[in-house]
């Protein structure tokens, strides 16, 4: 009987002690907190959201700057001193030509427009290529599916046109699109040239 009452006592101390080791053991990701470990579920959360807003928290010249695609946009921006109209809080619907559009202009023409003395003209090129509104990649598809014009910046209307399941501006194709902090940069590769050209 002593036995029986021995062996009780022997297990449930062991058992108590079991109890105590396991509350007092650190979880897995608090052991690797308390070495300096990250928790790596909560990292690749961080990252992933970090890398998601990077471009959509930069505005639509910063975006421009970092690509080099876009590099002599950037340097008829700087010569026109347009910043403003691609950099104000918007929201704005920028129609981008790649350098592959501005390479396409007759021999001569973009070093012409670049000079000071064609600042306005280069301008109002650069401007009708700004619609000052939010014109977000489902409204814009629907608006060329119903034929409709935009209003740019220059104060002229450019048509839109759906074929080949893409939107067309002015006969030109979108590329792809770009969200940025204060709208969307749709990619063409050619220039919207304007119908009223000052001179």
């Amino acid at each position: 009987m002593k036995a029986q009452i021995y062996r009780i006592g022997f297990w449930l101390t062991m058992g108590c002690l079991l109890m105590i080791a396991c509350k007092n053991a650190p979880s897995t990701n608090s052991a690797a907190q308390a070495q300096g470990i990250p928790n790596d579920t909560k990292v690749k959360e961080k990252t992933h959201i970090r890398a998601k807003k990077s471009v959509a928290e930069k505005n639509a010249l910063e975006v421009a700057q970092s690509l080099p695609d876009f590099s002599i946009l950037v340097k008829a921006i700087e010569a026109a001193d347009v910043a403003t109209a691609v950099t104000n809080e918007g929201p704005l619907a920028i129609f981008a030509p790649t350098n592959k559009a501005f390479e396409k202009l007759p021999q001569g023409t973009l070093e012409d427009l670049l000079k000071p003395q064609n600042k306005q003209k280069l301008a109002y090129i650069l401007t009708n290529h700004v619609a000052p509104a939010n014109y977000y990649p489902r409204v814009l598809k629907k608006h060329a599916k119903e034929g409709r014009k935009l209003f740019m910046a220059s104060g002229e209307y450019v048509p839109l046109e759906w074929k080949d399941n893409r939107v067309y501006i002015q006969g030109i194709p979108v590329q792809k699109e770009v969200k940025v902090s204060n709208g969307w940069i749709y990619v063409i590769d050619d220039i919207i040239m304007p119908k009223n050209m000052p001179k």
